[in-house]
């Protein structure tokens, strides 16, 4: 089964140098999703204006798959 991997960018860049084994990239988007509800819940309001949370799903070649971004942009 192939390994897909999360690493999550906001402050500092975390690699996620364990993966995890999943059946295909849809099931990998799909992981990608809870983890990043996960971890956004967890941040507990330290999202800050003009900062960007991301998170990069990459494969076992090292190829970015996807990329979910959230930025808070504060009103001018």
């Amino acid at each position: 089964m192939p390994r897909y991997f999360f690493h999550v960018t906001h402050e500092r860049r975390e690699l996620d140098l364990e993966g995890a084994e999943l059946p295909d990239e849809h099931t990998a988007w799909n992981e990608a999703t809870v983890r990043a509800g996960q971890i956004l819940k967890g941040l507990d309001g330290k999202l800050t204006p003009d900062r960007e949370w991301r998170m990069e799903v990459v494969d076992e070649s090292r190829i970015t798959l996807y990329v979910l971004r959230i930025k808070a942009e504060k009103r001018k």
